[in-house]
């Protein structure tokens, strides 16, 4: 009795195991055939979407802007918060580099202004920071500096021979390199003598290296409370825009 009992378990065991192996292989076998219609939809799909031959319109447009870059040439302006823009709303729009890039992109000429403006900088900073803004290939140097030696009195024979620094530096990465040097007053703070012999450094300066001379850089701005900010020093959007004509007229006859 008890022999047969124990037949009978393990025959029904027997078919349980035969029932849970042929599901297994059934489940399997349908994963098997999703996974390999899934991988050669993915193949026929990457197939389809292959690169397809630039078009003769296409191959120009990258030529042109090839091109352009190719002969893209770059000015410079170095100097303080004066060229960085410092207190506009947007420097990257209104400050006076800014605006001319804006006037070359208006006649299409192919130049690219570079801000290399940095906030409280002085003549000595510039000695020091001028080998970084080098380089990159440029065209035409823009020197702005000087007005923060003013305001912080520094000996005027200092300035000089840190502008003049700047200057041997730049002539003797790019001996070809055109130059503009703007011309900077300061308040009569530090005595008149000092405010004298400090405007006259940047003409002479001017004339020893054979540059262009933008004789005041804020001419028709400067004292001006409508066309300054509130610290009476750096001009609002407008001020930049008339600062970035004083440029103008002299820049645009190297171009």
């Amino acid at each position: 009795m008890c022999r047969k009992i124990r037949l009978k378990l393990n025959l029904n065991v027997g078919l349980m195991f035969k029932n849970l192996f042929q599901q297994f292989c059934y489940a399997f076998m349908q994963k098997l055939f999703l996974f390999s219609a899934l991988v050669v939809f993915i193949f026929f799909c990457g197939c389809g979407n292959s690169p397809q031959p630039k078009t003769d319109t296409e191959k120009d447009t990258v030529k042109e802007a090839s091109a352009k870059i190719s002969t893209q040439k770059n000015i410079l302006f170095f100097g303080n918060s004066l060229t960085a823009g410092y207190g506009l709303d947007d420097p990257g729009t209104e400050s006076f580099p800014s605006i001319i890039q804006h006037d070359l992109d208006s006649l299409k000429l192919p130049y690219k202004a570079i801000n290399g403006g940095l906030s409280g900088e002085t003549t000595s900073d510039g000695k020091n920071r001028i080998n970084w803004q080098l380089r990159q290939p440029i065209e035409i140097f823009v020197l702005e500096l000087g007005a923060n030696d003013g305001l912080r009195g520094i000996p005027v024979a200092e300035t000089e021979v840190n502008l003049q620094s700047i200057i041997d530096q730049v002539k003797a990465k790019y001996p070809k390199v055109k130059m503009i040097l703007t011309g900077m007053q300061v308040p009569p703070n530090m005595g008149i003598k000092y405010a004298d012999d400090f405007k006259k450094v940047f003409p002479r300066l001017a004339k020893k290296n054979d540059m262009k001379f933008v004789p005041f850089l804020l001419e028709n701005v400067a004292g001006i409370r409508s066309l300054n900010q509130k610290d009476g020093i750096h001009p609002t959007a407008t001020g930049a825009k008339i600062v970035a004509q004083n440029v103008w007229l002299v820049l645009k006859e190297m171009l």
